[in-house]
């Protein structure tokens, strides 16, 4: 397994922090404070247009513990995977996730909103990570990605959205901590999401649909979402 490391830029170094320091309890806490954790995952694998035998070349952005690169390896065992994440923590957790798989993954240390890319890739996949961007930073990472991508290649963006008005996005918020209460979150597990939720800079799911057609991306659409949670994205014309 291949293993590169870039300096983070300074802008996600406080973003790397806050991810190192919860990285060994982090897999853990997944589902209470990702109370759609099934449905949510499974919308990126749904979206994705390989057949079983088939090797894509994945890229998972913010791939953080590979949990996400890990379904797609288990759906996909022939994919090349490469994984991009601020955090060499949360990356030294994924090179012991992959250290057995046939093939691995190649990690990279890096702040993927200005280290290149590379590719080009079948599929582009993300969770819990791109809204750690400001606007400006989304817009120029979905040009990015489009660039990175092959010919029908697609993009499966599992994120926190915004709500569309500030009263919608408040109800958002207690949905989201009743339901993680109600799943077992204790309230250090609570204090520390929410510190990461300091970095936050989530953006409507309208948007950021608007951001990816304006970047060349055509079937442009969210097709999942429970509340702050939603998965969405679009694909490069084959």
């Amino acid at each position: 397994m291949a293993t590169r490391s870039v300096s983070p830029d300074s802008a996600h170094s406080a973003v790397a922090r806050a991810f190192s320091a919860g990285a060994p309890g982090y897999d853990a806490s997944r589902r209470q404070l990702v109370p759609c954790f099934d449905d949510f995952y499974a919308s990126v694998l749904a979206r994705l247009p390989f057949a079983d035998d088939a090797a894509p070349r994945v890229l998972d952005l913010g791939a953080g513990t590979g949990l996400l690169a890990a379904l797609v390896a288990e759906r996909w065992p022939r994919a090349e995977l490469t994984l991009v994440d601020v955090s060499g923590d949360m990356l030294a957790l994924a090179r012991e996730r992959f250290a057995r798989r046939p093939g691995g993954a190649t990690c990279l240390e890096a702040d993927y909103a200005e280290a290149p890319l590379g590719g080009p890739y079948d599929a582009v996949v993300s969770a819990l990570s791109i809204h750690h961007l400001a606007a400006p930073a989304k817009r120029a990472l979905f040009a990015r990605i489009r660039s990175a991508l092959a010919a029908g290649g697609v993009l499966a963006n599992a994120d926190q959205v915004l709500g569309e008005t500030p009263s919608l996005d408040r109800f958002q918020h207690e949905t989201w901590l009743r339901q993680a209460r109600a799943l077992g979150a204790d309230e250090p597990t609570l204090a520390q999401a929410l510190a990461r939720m300091e970095h936050d800079r989530p953006d409507t799911v309208r948007d950021q649909l608007d951001w990816l057609r304006a970047a060349g991306f055509v079937d442009v659409s969210c097709w999942y979402r429970s509340f702050r949670f939603a998965v969405f994205g679009g694909a490069v014309p084959a």
